[in-house]
Order: structure tokens, then sequence, then C-alpha cells
């Protein structure tokens, strides 16, 4: 019961995200923040010892480096930013973070074609009586918490952490 909770805080968090970014083009502060929040008492839990938990922290303020960069030249928006360094944290600097990062890259480009191609369909699609959120038609940014949920989701399971918690708990 416990393992089954430990491993579904991250998806469900994911999820939100991925939810709130498609209907609303934000992020609230509260899923990032209690991502990053719950990862102490999880790797406490599962076994995760200090100096790795301590890696995991740089993992995160490397991720938040690099998203505050492009944050601040306008490619990243704050929320993704914040979600992608709460991540960052749960797969600590390691090879499960690049592939992580990779999966993002790829299922955000997938992504941004599709959006692009409603976007370019959208007086055809609309004129069928679809109804589609805003991000998907009229927004000119890409909500790029769906590519971070989808890629959290399909790469978690093969973390360290994510092991640790099926064998510890």
């Amino acid at each position: 019961m416990i393992a089954s909770l430990a491993l579904g805080i991250l998806p469900l968090g994911l999820a939100l995200a991925a939810a709130s970014d498609l209907l609303t083009m934000k992020i609230p502060n509260a899923i990032p923040l209690t991502l990053f929040l719950a990862f102490f008492p999880v790797a406490g839990l599962a076994g995760l010892g200090g100096v790795a938990i301590g890696w995991s922290c740089l993992a995160a303020l490397a991720v938040f480096c690099a998203c505050f960069a492009l944050f601040a030249v306008n490619a990243m928006g704050g929320g993704d930013a914040k979600l992608l360094t709460a991540v960052a944290l749960w797969y600590g600097f390691n090879i499960s973070l690049f592939e992580y990062l990779v999966t993002v890259a790829f299922v955000g480009g997938a992504l941004t074609l599709v959006i692009l191609l409603i976007r370019s369909k959208a007086d055809r699609l609309l004129s069928l009586g679809l109804r589609l959120p805003a991000s998907l038609v009229t927004a000119r940014k890409i909500p790029y918490g769906i590519a971070i949920a989808i890629g959290g989701i399909l790469t978690f399971g093969s973390t360290p952490l994510a092991g640790l918690i099926r064998t510890a708990l």
C-alpha cells in the first residue's frame, strides 16, 4: 500500500500538471512544490542514502540553472522550469535523468508538431463542432508541461528510486 502510494506521487503530480497546462497554460506552483517536498520522505522510506539524496539535489540544481537560462530568454515558461526541476530531484544525477530529459525533448518535439498541425487546421476543426482548449488552438506558446509529464510517466519506473521503492516498501 505504501509502495503504491510512493510510486504514484510523481506520476499523479505530472498528470495534474499536464492537465492544468493543457486547459489553462499554467502549472500551479503547488504541484512542483508538492513533488519537491514529497521526494524527501519517499527517498527516506525507500532507503536512499544521504549521498544519493545530495546527488539528487545537485541534479535538481543543474536542471534549474539550465531552465532558468531558458526562462530568461523567454524559451521556457516558469511553470515548466519549476516542474522539470522538481522531477529532476526524483531522478538523481545519473543516466535515468539523461534518459528522462531526452524523452521529454522527443515528446516535446512531437507535441509541438501535433499542436502546430492542429492550429493550422483550427478553423476546419472548430467548424466540425470540436471543442478544443485555447492552448491547442489560439495560444502562442506550447503547453510543454504535457511533454514533461509524458516523459516522466514513461521513464520513472526505470529510475533507481523507483527500484528502491519497489523493493524497500
